[in-house]
């Protein structure tokens, strides 16, 4: 199975590096999916996304991502994000006090946590 390399990376820290054969991102030009040997691109994140990471052991990698880049270059992802949780990080019971608030732009991100930590919203 054709592998390639992956670095989930926010502006504080690195969530995840490791291989995987697919990558799946919401961009501003709407879901892009990355497989092995995929075309050099740049995409922007959108605020409040979702990625999902398949790595070869067939476990996801699953984070909510807010703003950034994704590039692919020399079979090299790089999801560059202004910040980003795992899913296994997020506060379920903050995220949802988040989602019922009145700042819109939290309101965004915490659905996104919510989607991210496996509850509809």
């Amino acid at each position: 199975m054709a592998e390639m390399s992956v670095e989930l990376v926010a502006v504080e820290r690195r969530l995840w590096s490791g291989k995987a054969t697919s990558v799946v991102a919401q961009t501003t030009e709407g879901v892009i999916g990355i497989m092995p040997r995929h075309e050099p691109m740049l995409g922007q994140l959108v605020e409040g996304g979702v990625v999902k990471i398949s790595t070869p052991d067939h476990e996801t990698v699953t984070a909510a991502v807010h703003g950034g880049f994704l590039s692919v270059s020399d079979g090299v992802v790089s999801v560059l994000a202004e910040s980003a949780e795992l899913a296994q990080e997020i506060d379920v019971a903050a995220a949802r006090r988040d989602a019922e608030g009145d700042d819109e732009q939290a309101r965004i991100r915490a659905r996104s946590r919510l989607r991210v930590a496996g509850y509809s919203v």
